[in-house]
């Protein structure tokens, strides 16, 4: 249980291997922390059962999980809590970014495009509905979605993984309509350009942060009960904006 500080007990991060689920993991330390799982996909021969920077008292497993394996996503959520109990806070921290292939090639690959949507909008989903269930039987609990401004409004040159981000933001944002009243909640989180391993050798956009950034706005709209936080937050009014410039501007501003 999260005590009255907002400080949870117990955290789940879907996407272990993710410099920003393990960031909001370290922001969310506390001497209330005691348990940390971190879901990742399995065939890793590498030992990622630790966390950098965070307290010698909080234990920290792993678990396999796959984000494209929608059949196994409830049990798994199941298994971790029969091992840890109650889960305090969820953090959906998986998704492809697509620069195997270029912005063209993504577009041009009907195959690529599919498997970007697969992770990212539909693994979402899948895992998401699985937590709710959990979280919405437990009566509390947050699940944390680690969007993107990228799906606020798409850019053409990454429109397919824009799109992808913006179906995960539109489920998560009604799903956590779905869920007022029940105890448990969700909270979205739309970074601009993180600096992390995913990102490196491509230009920061302006306004760009990172990981660390991103967990201290959501431990910010956790405890300020939001259901939506930007990282860094000036980007909230930026896009504000954004929403509503022509189409023909917009194009031009991508060149």
């Amino acid at each position: 249980m999260r005590n009255a500080f907002d400080q949870p007990q117990t955290v789940l991060v879907l996407g272990g291997r993710s410099e920003i689920g393990r960031a909001i993991v370290r922001a969310l330390d506390s001497p209330n922390l005691r348990r940390v799982v971190l879901a990742r996909r399995p065939g890793d021969d590498e030992d990622d059962e630790s966390i950098d920077g965070l307290s010698g008292h909080v234990e920290v497993s792993t678990a396999d999980f796959d984000a494209t394996d929608h059949v196994r996503h409830a049990d798994v959520i199941e298994a971790v809590a029969a091992d840890v109990g109650d889960l305090d806070v969820v953090i959906q921290a998986f998704g492809q970014l697509g620069r195997e292939v270029n912005d063209a090639g993504v577009a041009a690959d009907p195959v690529a495009a599919a498997g970007l949507v697969e992770a990212n909008t539909v693994g979402a989903v899948s895992s998401g509905l699985a937590v709710a269930e959990r979280l919405r039987r437990q009566g509390h609990g947050t699940l944390v979605v680690v969007s993107s401004v990228a799906g606020v409004r798409t850019r053409p040159s990454n429109f397919v993984y824009g799109s992808s981000k913006a179906g995960q933001d539109a489920f998560a944002t009604g799903l956590g309509h779905a869920l007022a009243g029940s105890g448990a909640s969700v909270l979205v989180v739309r970074p601009g350009f993180v600096r992390s391993q995913m990102t490196e050798g491509m230009e920061p956009a302006p306004f760009s942060c990172d990981p660390d950034d991103v967990g201290a706005a959501v431990v910010s709209g956790l405890r300020s009960g939001r259901s939506v936080v930007y990282a860094p937050g000036i980007l909230r009014w930026i896009f504000a904006v954004m929403r509503l410039i022509p189409g023909s501007v917009w194009r031009r501003l991508d060149r």
